[in-house]
């Protein structure tokens, strides 16, 4: 529960707006949830239109008190509420005091009503209605009436659809009751009372005969009978009053009973309250209302101190904990004085006392209540008397109050003959305000406004009681009501009648936080080993253990007998800390392993995908098919000399070394490189001129935009060949990695024209070359036919191009989804087969790649491939391969030395050897790592372009294009 309080004008109602905004923002819920969020909305306006008006010290001051439970479903939805209502300043409705006003909805109705509306209802202008001229003030700086009468009438719609119209009646007729008094006892009377009573929807006659007379039940010998009684002037006054008050006040209570029906849920669960009521009043004449709206904030600040001071205190005893006890004032006392019934009575018992006893006039009945004060409680250390009445010396100050009107205030009484008159209404909207039965006998003392307020507070205690209060205390800056004014005698003396001081010395001379052991062991268990996931052994010593374990010092903290008490904030925080990051830790955990499965995931669609493009249309390697996607090959983010081609900060999709090929179908090196928006071919030159000259370095010989794309061609056959098909001309390449290239190729290009790109198949192709000097571009064809073996031999005649390569796997294959996994297990069994030939992947781009003008050529290698083919097929390894990269035919086979005649050297080590052009750090536990100049013994020369070799005893697997035979 959240409990405002401050003096009035501090900001309480505000800041209890802002806490149930906030709750209605950040839960969820459906259709109904939805529902009782916005009547919690569109009901706060609404009663404050009706309970709200402009006091001295606040123009928009809380003339009622207001507790708003929020009902919560389990799931923590607000599907439900509940509003109670206390101390409905009724007496405002009758009588204002200077510079002040009746409540904001007079006020409304006479300004925003339209001019057919004033004229059926007879709404005048605001001095002509007594009820309100008695102040002589009508306006309010920064308010506009007539604007809030429509936002008025948008809340009453909102929940009671077809009542505006009577609410409205019965607002104008409670100005109109008034003017009756003027003319109560003249002959043209009756004319007067026909308004009203077309308004109320009753007799104009029996009007005017209940507010001019009244029946009383005689009792005379064991015999009753009920004679009429003829009022006089102050009581026709009086019973006119008692109406209009008891109308609005019916009102009132008819608007929160329809808002609580439309929240009403069948079964309580869990709520949050808020309790926001009139503050602490302290006028320059204070009379009986701000007497009962006093009495109600003593009755708060004894819960507080109960609740938190006093409580506080007695809980350190009980559990047997050192400390230095906080002398505070106990303001029990002061409630006595006020609300005791006997030994001896309180004010409110002798006030009750004295209106009993009231006869006809309430001449002398107030200077009667002052004497008998004095003589029950006159001697009382928080009592005192002056001549008009009596001080009481309250927490937040001593505040005089005139004894003038006590009586007749607190007499609240509503005849039996008013009650019958509103129950014969032909509206049953007006009957259904006046519910009572008349017809039960009636025994003891009509209820006064005094034991109303009283037993109104005691609920609201009791409620209290069984909630767990969060006090919100608002301080009240100026009395000026201007931002940015600040008095600091006046917000001083707030803080110090508030109980603050003593509130935060207690806190400070004890203990910040306290928690029963095994709660304590529960929220923290997690930072250590030995108490995570349970303790096991006494959870006294559990919490000792976590205490130690984060080096808190033994004056920080205290072991009762049930609970653990900690001094500062500053070490509970270091606990929390110790907490978050365990759970961090954890967390972290968790986002790998869930990353993981995403980008695994994210991996294998992409596979799909890319298989998807070739599918039913292209033969498939055996070789390559289950091979694992890098995208960049050449180790971009460490070869600035290709980054300065592109864009800063450009993204690298894909980057490998290809063979291009020209007009004359030679083959020429080139790094192709894709991004999200362009494609680069970057080719090598030597330096002609200058200081450089001879040197080779990086040129840019194209970038096409994504978009110029026209279409790829590749032929049906299992070969590494397609063409780029742009509108200037076309580029014929060859690349081991041609299926992750257009994969992605495809998925930026449709990202950017969205569309597909064309991909065509067909042993024709037809390309266009660049059209170079005078002679035309022209077109070349390339033809595929089958061959004997897996490497395609090529064979250039004229403008055509033959490439012959044997048949792959069928059109239909498709790549395992567990190639990864096979790739893991294949590796861990060739660890224990070290003679058996390995097929490697590349894993991740090379760390250390050599100088881009001296890249060593694949197709040096002299080691022929073709043998391995059956082998390689035998083994069930096939998803490891990666084809080679160039082109096929370059590669021969290395003649055998000729014979010598010489003398046969000194024996060398069993097979060939080779030394390192570059170095080379091992990637992975099966790799090997060398210098330059190391000499390595050659085991295996694979086709995909890793070798197995031993160098310092240790062998294993290292890039065969960083090294030379020797």
């Amino acid at each position: 529960m959240f409990v405002f309080s401050g003096e009035s004008g501090a900001g309480k109602t505000v800041a209890a707006k802002y806490i149930m905004g906030y709750i209605s923002k950040v839960s969820g819920g459906g259709a109904k949830v939805q529902h009782v969020k916005e009547i919690i909305l569109q009901s706060n306006p609404l009663l404050e239109a009706f309970g709200n008006a402009k006091t001295v010290r606040n123009n928009n001051s809380s003339r009622f008190g207001k507790y708003f439970e929020i009902q919560f479903s389990r799931g923590g939805e607000p599907d439900g509420g509940k509003i109670s209502n206390f101390l409905l300043e009724k007496s405002r409705v009758v009588n204002q005091n200077e510079n002040e006003r009746s409540f904001h909805i007079f006020y409304q109705l006479i300004d925003g009503c339209t001019p057919q509306q004033k004229e059926d209802l007879g709404i005048m202008t605001p001095d002509y209605y007594y009820y309100l001229n008695q102040s002589g003030t009508y306006k309010v700086d920064g308010t506009n009436d007539s604007k809030d009468f429509q936002e008025t009438m948008v809340h009453i719609f909102f929940i009671f659809f077809k009542l505006s119209c009577q609410i409205m009646c019965l607002l104008s007729n409670t100005l109109r009751t008034v003017q009756l008094c003027i003319d109560i006892f003249y002959p043209a009377f009756n004319p007067v009372l026909a308004f009203p009573a077309y308004l109320l929807g009753i007799d104009q006659n029996r009007l005017q005969e209940k507010l001019t007379s009244r029946k009383m039940d005689s009792k005379w010998g064991g015999k009753s009978e009920t004679i009429d009684v003829t009022l006089n002037r102050e009581q026709a006054n009086y019973t006119r009053d008692a109406l209009s008050k008891a109308l609005y006040a019916r009102l009132f209570d008819y608007l929160v009973e329809a808002i609580n029906k439309a929240m009403q849920k069948p079964i309580e669960e869990l709520s949050v309250g808020v309790l926001d009521i009139y503050g602490f009043e302290i006028f320059q004449r204070n009379g009986f209302e701000q007497f009962c709206i006093n009495f109600v904030n003593e009755k708060l600040q004894q819960i507080f101190i109960e609740l938190t001071l006093k409580a506080e205190q007695e809980e350190y005893v009980q559990e047997g904990i050192k400390w230095t006890p906080i002398e505070y004032f106990n303001n029990k006392i002061v409630c006595d004085l006020i609300e005791n019934k006997l030994n001896p009575p309180g004010i409110m018992s002798v006030l009750d006392d004295v209106c009993a006893t009231m006869h006809a006039k309430g001449d002398g009945a107030d200077m009667t209540l002052l004497q008998k004060l004095q003589a029950a409680v006159g001697t009382h250390e928080h009592f005192n008397n002056w001549n008009s009445g009596f001080v009481i010396h309250h927490y937040a100050g001593k505040v005089s109050y005139d004894i003038c009107g006590f009586c007749e205030r607190n007499r609240d009484v509503l005849f039996p003959d008013l009650i019958e008159l509103m129950q014969s209404s032909q509206f049953d909207f007006i009957r259904s305000l006046f519910p009572e039965n008349l017809n039960t006998d009636k025994k003891g003392r009509p209820t006064t406004a005094s034991s109303k307020i009283k037993r109104q507070a005691n609920e609201l205690v009791s409620t209290l009681m069984k909630c767990t209060p969060h006090y919100i205390r608002c301080i009240k800056p100026n009395e000026t009501k201007r931002p940015k004014d600040w008095e600091e005698s006046r917000a001083k003396h707030q803080v110090e009648y508030l109980g603050l001081r003593e509130n935060i010395r207690v806190r400070r001379a004890g203990f910040a936080y306290r928690r029963i052991f095994q709660k304590f062991l529960q929220r923290y268990a997690i930072i250590t080993a030995e108490t995570w996931p349970c303790w096991r052994g006494a959870e006294q010593q559990g919490v000792l253990h976590l205490l130690r374990s984060v080096n808190m010092d033994t004056d920080q903290y205290q072991m009762g007998r049930t609970k653990v008490f900690i001094k500062n904030p500053e070490s509970l925080f270091l606990l929390e800390e110790m907490r978050e990051r365990k759970f961090d830790t954890f967390a972290r955990t968790i986002q790998k392993a869930w990353r993981k499965y995403i980008a695994r995931r994210k991996y294998e669609q992409m596979r799909e995908e890319a298989s998807d493009i070739l599918y039913n249309f292209k033969e498939r390697r055996r070789n390559s098919i289950n091979r694992n996607f890098v995208g960049d090959y050449l180790g971009m983010e460490e070869r600035p000399e290709l980054r300065q081609f592109m864009a800063k900060r450009e993204r690298v999709d894909f980057a490998d070394s290809v063979n291009k090929f020209d007009r004359r179908f030679k083959s020429i090196k080139r790094d192709l490189i894709l991004s999200p928006k362009s494609i680069y071919l970057i080719g090598r030159e030597a330096i002609k001129k200058g200081p450089e000259k001879g040197q080779i370095k990086e040129v840019l010989k194209r970038k096409l935009d994504i978009g110029s794309v026209r279409s790829i061609s590749l032929s049906t056959r299992q070969d590494d060949f397609f063409i780029l098909h742009e509108n200037e001309y076309d580029s014929l390449l060859e690349s081991t990695f041609k299926t992750e290239f257009l994969s992605l190729l495809c998925k930026r290009y449709e990202e950017q024209t969205r569309s597909k790109l064309s991909l065509s198949f067909s042993d024709r192709l037809e390309f266009r070359v660049k059209k170079e000097g005078w002679g035309g571009g022209g077109m070349r064809v390339v033809v595929f036919q089958t061959g004997q073996t897996d490497l395609a031999v090529i064979k250039p005649g004229g403008k055509t191009l033959t490439i012959s390569i044997g048949d792959g796997l069928p059109k239909t294959s498709r790549g395992h989804q567990n190639g990864a996994a096979q790739f893991a297990r294949a590796g861990a069994q060739q660890h224990h087969q070290p003679q058996q030939q390995r097929e490697a992947t590349y894993s991740t781009p090379m760390k250390n790649p050599p100088p881009s003008n001296a890249l060593p050529k694949l197709g040096s290698q002299k080691n022929p491939r073709g043998s391995r083919l059956a082998q390689n097929q035998s083994t069930n390894l096939d998803f490891l391969n990666v084809p080679d990269q160039g082109m096929s035919g370059s590669i021969n086979q290395r003649p055998p030395p000729a014979p010598s005649s010489r003398p046969k050297p000194q024996p060398r080590p069993q097979g060939p050897r080779c030394r390192a052009l570059y170095q080379y750090f091992g990637q992975d536990v099966d790799e090997i790592s060398f210098d330059v100049n190391d000499i390595i013994d050659l085991i295996n020369e694979d086709q995909s372009g890793w070798w197995r070799g031993r160098i310092h005893g240790k062998e294993g697997l290292f890039p065969g294009n960083y090294v030379e035979k020797i």
